[in-house]
């Protein structure tokens, strides 16, 4: 929690300064990085054959944190140089994460039925709509697309990759496992951009979603990359040794 609410947002602002970013684009660069861990992480651990249980428990963790601490970090962090509503982004991030989940729950619980019908269709659903979303923030910014389109690429790729190896590294110093390291990794290296979005779109600009817009798309083909490399990795006997001679070395 302290990587995905400490570490993730200073990196945002960091690049965003570095890269001198305008103050629209430094929002959504900070907005995304003080997101909780996605849920697309989930599904990436799974491939890697990491903790699903831990991805699972961070996720849902970050996810309570940041209803409260997404709002009052984009406030800490923008409050000089754009208006931050934060009362009004907490109640919306209440809004469009809590509620929907609880009713998702309920829904699951008294129309199982119903829901096993339509389960299916639901993952090619949700990457239609998550295209949808990507395609009208390019549309809105296509004006200035060319201006800003690769500074703001790259200062993504750069955050969710910093976020990656901040949290496979950090994590190693603490003793952890490299099953556990490139769980954490992978949980704090992937935030929950399509909230950033949203959350752009009502509280700052379209330029301000940018940013979280590309880094759906980016933190995906990253993740899948990493992926299909620790995965593979992790059935070699060598691997496995190091890890434990690592694991030793820390007791």
């Amino acid at each position: 929690m302290v990587l995905q609410f400490v570490l993730m947002p200073f990196l945002a602002l960091t690049l965003a300064t570095m890269l001198q970013m305008s103050n629209q684009l430094t929002a959504g660069m900070v907005l995304v990085g003080s997101c909780a861990g996605g849920t697309a992480s989930n599904v990436i651990s799974y491939l890697a054959k990491g903790d699903v249980a831990l991805s699972i428990s961070m996720t849902m963790t970050s996810t309570l944190i940041g209803v409260v601490a997404t709002p009052f970090l984009c406030s800490f962090y923008l409050s000089e140089t754009v208006s931050v509503d934060t009362f009004g982004m907490l109640l919306s991030i209440l809004q469009i994460v809590l509620v929907p989940v609880a009713l998702g729950v309920l829904l699951n619980h008294y129309a199982g039925n119903i829901v096993k019908r339509v389960e299916a269709l639901l993952p090619s659903l949700s990457i239609t709509i998550i295209l949808l979303i990507i395609a009208i923030i390019v549309a809105l910014n296509s004006g200035q697309l060319l201006e800003v389109g690769l500074l703001t690429l790259l200062a993504v790729m750069l955050h969710n990759l910093l976020g990656l190896g901040g949290g496979f590294y950090i994590s190693r110093l603490f003793g952890f496992d490299l099953r556990q390291s490139h769980t954490i990794a992978i949980e704090v290296g992937m935030q929950n951009s399509g909230l950033g979005v949203a959350l752009a779109l009502q509280f700052f600009s379209a330029t301000a979603a940018l940013p979280g817009a590309l880094f759906s798309v980016w933190h995906n083909i990253s993740g899948s990359i990493l992926a299909s490399h620790w995965g593979r990795k992790r059935t070699s006997l060598e691997y496995l040794i190091n890890d434990q001679e690592h694991i030793k070395s820390k007791e």
